[in-house]
């Protein structure tokens, strides 16, 4: 029971991880109908922009700020030149440019600072706490308090500000935003900026975590948070949210017990699988597609 008890506590900390890049994945979607191929590319640039910071000197949160603002920048950066032009062409258009923009990150890196593989310096204390018989480390808390910290000051975004309020009217019917004079550009803008930030935070903790910073750093998590927003059903950033914790944990369940070289098969099988049983995902709602 102990040893269940810590795989379920092991996962948490990766769920928070896939949790954070599968909002800013769902948030695009919601928006925009664009599954953001790029997204786990943004990741990976978090990870370097928070990777220089913390070499210059600045401590975890000003280089964790850092990361996130100037993947801000990026995000409506891709927005715009990336995807605006395509707004009312075909679906397969937008994603073609998704595919375009994460090759474009994962390769303009690679060709800026070579593939080798980058370490964070020491940034927090490295401990285990111990209770009940569980074990959890210092990087642990820090992703989970840093995960729960970022979620509520999103939903105070989502639920209690103008920009939020535009975010959900647009989300809900775009045209009839804009009649009630909603700045469509701006808003979407604007979640291109939070749904960015969010994947730069989760870059950094991931470099923290592992130690380790590289150019194709993002396409498995950001593969495995897509996964996760179609779990918890995609469009919705409580499902978001829930479906990378049970991601998360059930990873953790597999590699403790079957071998982690099963996981990501696992991760994969659960995506067809929810496709197949329940294609809005747990709290998808089944809106109708837009003509």
């Amino acid at each position: 029971m102990q040893e269940l008890l810590q795989q379920l506590v092991n996962g948490l900390s990766l769920g928070s991880i896939y949790a954070l890049i599968a909002v800013g994945y769902t948030m695009v979607y919601g928006v925009i109908q664009l599954i953001n191929f790029a997204h786990g590319d943004v990741l990976m640039v978090g990870a370097y922009v928070g990777l220089a910071a913390a070499l210059a000197g600045f401590g975890l949160v000003p280089s964790l700020l850092l990361a996130m603002l100037a993947c801000a920048l990026l995000g409506v950066a891709i927005e715009r030149v990336a995807y605006r032009p395509l707004r009312h062409a075909s679906r397969l258009a937008a994603l073609t440019s998704a595919i375009g923009v994460s090759l474009f990150l994962e390769y303009g890196m690679m060709a800026a600072l070579t593939p080798r593989t980058r370490s964070y310096p020491p940034l927090l204390p490295d401990r285990i706490y111990s209770w009940g018989g569980l074990r959890i480390t210092s990087k642990d808390l820090l992703i989970l308090g840093t995960t729960l910290v970022l979620v509520l000051v999103l939903q105070y975004i989502i639920y209690r500000t103008q920009t939020g309020k535009a975010m959900r009217a647009v989300s809900f019917d775009r045209e009839a935003a804009q009649l009630m004079g909603v700045n469509v550009n701006s808003t979407i803008g604007a979640t291109f900026a939070l749904g960015s930030a969010l994947a730069a935070a989760a870059g950094m903790l991931v470099g923290v975590y592992f130690n380790a910073v590289y150019p194709l750093m993002g396409l498995m998590p950001g593969l495995k948070a897509f996964v996760a927003a179609v779990l918890g059903g995609i469009g919705s950033v409580p499902g978001a949210m829930l479906g990378g914790l049970l991601l998360g944990m059930t990873e953790a369940l597999v590699s403790g017990y079957g071998g982690s070289m099963y996981r990501d098969a696992v991760a994969f099988g659960i995506l067809i699988f929810i496709l197949l049983v329940r294609p809005t995902g747990l709290l998808g709602t089944g809106l109708q597609e837009k003509a």
